[in-house]
């Protein structure tokens, strides 16, 4: 099956999706000057052709009580290749940790981590940092003020 090539429309679609996920297939057919029908067949390949991974809500994190955000920087003691799954699989399978990069120079992982509190963050260092013997350096780093947040890719001629 051939790639599905981007259009026009199809980034039009694309910026508007990643803008808003939860516009109706009408109003996002009016937004890019289609039909509905038209608008839903273009989505459902884009989809379909994996242009669109997922569509989700952000949730307001303070309004959860999820107060804490840290970026962390994990460094190992060994770096061999199954020495780095084996952390990256434990860091994911953690529901805080919202983000998890391998990254090169430097530490070998940041984090992304999101928690209610510092006791609930400290619970997550003992299960992730300090029972792994491998783990050799963790340095946090805690938000204090969120000036930039989003998810948009910049699309060429979208607009």
């Amino acid at each position: 099956m051939k790639p599905l090539e981007l259009d026009a429309i199809d980034l039009q679609l694309l910026d508007s999706l990643q803008q808003d996920a939860s516009l109706s297939n009408v109003a996002l057919a009016e937004r890019v000057h289609v039909s509905p029908p038209t608008c839903l067949r273009r989505v459902k390949r884009l989809v379909d052709e994996g242009w669109i991974e997922r569509q989700v809500a952000i949730l307001n994190r303070d309004k959860l009580g999820h107060g804490l955000q840290a970026l962390v920087e994990v460094t190992l003691d060994r770096q061999g290749a199954e020495h780095l799954d084996a952390f990256e699989a434990r860091a994911v399978a953690e529901d805080a940790v919202q983000q998890c990069w391998r990254v090169s120079p430097g530490p070998d992982f940041v984090l992304v981590v999101q928690s209610r509190d510092m006791p609930d963050y400290l619970a997550l260092t003992q299960r992730l940092f300090t029972q792994d013997a491998n783990v050799r350096n963790v340095k946090a780093f805690f938000a204090t003020r969120r000036a930039k947040f989003g998810s948009a890719l910049p699309l060429r001629s979208a607009g």
